[in-house]
């Protein structure tokens, strides 16, 4: 009787513990001393069902062979734009709302994902990750599917875990973002040094390309001196020792004109104030540089873009550059944070008053890291005219939550 009431007591315990700080009943025995450590692997590992926050409810084979996660991801946000000289506007939206599947099949060394967002783009962005990716060794990876390409630090780092409400207007600008294609990828010491290898179809999202027979190539390699650091931008983890990321990206890709200004086309800095011929190929050279820093709640984090676009037939040469700097600190540590963020973006370097800058402002609550958040940020947008320059202020909210 007396067992009885102490295995009911530690369930009831471990209810509130995961409602507190999502704890499973397992971490709660180990914890109490009722299990050893020991114990708690072989539980979990002979377990077929298991949850777990921002990880999601995870299947797997009683031989751990195939092995499944679906989770989730929700944005809601509203935006206060007051317009200079314009119709002022308030909106409400669903951001993002993304389901995932992954895991591995047959061997841990053959893992997939499969990503769907339901709200960003339409039916012909509906699907993100889609890919199989086979572990040679650490040094060594092989995949194969859709996949972002691995260009821009800050998209890079999920849409979840950013430190402002979303990501600066010179990464929207001159990221590639999704493609179709194959990688090759690994890191080395540990995390040390991370490089990526893709050779991708050149269209983008989901899109086949059969107007063209070029494809595109991507590479870049990141080197962090003092060890590992995660692809998130806040330092939620209060880093005990200083860690600092260096990388380097290159992208090249082939486009007729025509692909430039449809919904597919994704460098939104290209033909902007160029009059490339009609129906001509251009072919577009990116390059990127960016530093990361975290230490004790404290972060930072900048990219330059530089970028050209060469016309085949009018020899018209496009040349754009942008960049972005940011700072974060947790007044309370791993609970409140602010932030400061200034972006500038000039599409076209031979064109006169047409660079974008923002200056921006941000406040974020963690109620549970980044599975369940609230951010704020006041952004001043200025742009160059040939007319004069503008100012608008963009106040925005945003709740999220993983699951």
């Amino acid at each position: 009787m007396k067992k009885r009431i102490v295995v009911a007591g530690l369930l009831a315990t471990a209810i509130v513990c995961q409602g507190a700080q999502a704890k499973t009943l397992e971490e709660v025995l180990k914890e109490k001393g009722i299990i050893t450590e020991a114990d708690y692997k072989e539980v979990v590992k002979s377990s077929p069902f298991q949850y777990k926050v921002g990880s999601g409810f995870t299947f797997k084979s009683p031989d751990d062979k195939f092995h499944l996660s679906i989770g989730g991801r929700l944005q809601a946000r509203y935006t206060f734009t007051d317009t200079d000289g314009g119709q002022d506007t308030s909106e409400w939206r669903v951001r993002r709302m993304k389901m995932w599947l992954k895991g591995h099949a047959y061997t841990k060394a053959l893992t997939y994902k499969m990503q769907a967002n339901f709200v960003d783009g339409g039916s012909s962005k509906l699907l993100e990750d889609a890919f199989l990716n086979y572990k040679l060794m650490d040094e060594l990876q092989i995949e194969l599917g859709q996949d972002k390409v691995p260009f821009a630090r800050q998209e890079l780092v999920s849409s979840g875990s950013q430190q402002f409400v979303d990501r600066s207007d010179a990464t929207d600008t001159f990221k590639p973002a999704f493609d179709m294609g194959a990688m090759v990828h690994g890191e080395a010491a540990k995390g040390l040094v991370n490089y990526t290898f893709g050779w991708f179809g050149g269209g983008g999202q989901s899109n086949v390309r059969s107007s063209n027979n070029d494809n595109a190539i991507a590479a870049r390699l990141e080197i962090n001196p003092f060890g590992a650091m995660k692809h998130s931008e806040s330092d939620l983890e209060m880093t005990e020792k200083p860690l600092v990321s260096i990388g380097a990206d290159y992208y090249r890709n082939k486009f007729i004109t025509a692909e430039t200004n449809n919904t597919t086309f994704y460098g939104k800095w290209l033909n902007k104030g160029a009059a490339f011929a009609a129906n001509e190929k251009i072919e577009v050279n990116q390059a990127s540089a960016d530093l990361a820093f975290k230490w004790m709640g404290a972060s930072l984090q900048g990219e330059y873009f530089w970028a050209q676009g060469d016309g085949d037939t009018s020899n018209i040469v496009q040349r754009a550059q942008g960049y972005y700097a940011q700072a974060g600190y947790f007044v309370i540590p791993k609970q409140l944070e602010v932030a400061a963020r200034y972006s500038s973006v000039d599409p076209d370097r031979d064109v006169a008053n047409n660079t974008h800058t923002e200056i921006q402002g941000a406040i974020s609550y963690f109620f549970a890291k980044h599975d369940l958040k609230l951010q704020g940020d006041i952004t001043n947008i200025h742009k160059q005219h040939s007319a004069g320059p503008t100012d608008d202020m963009q106040y925005r909210l945003q709740a999220q939550i993983i699951f």
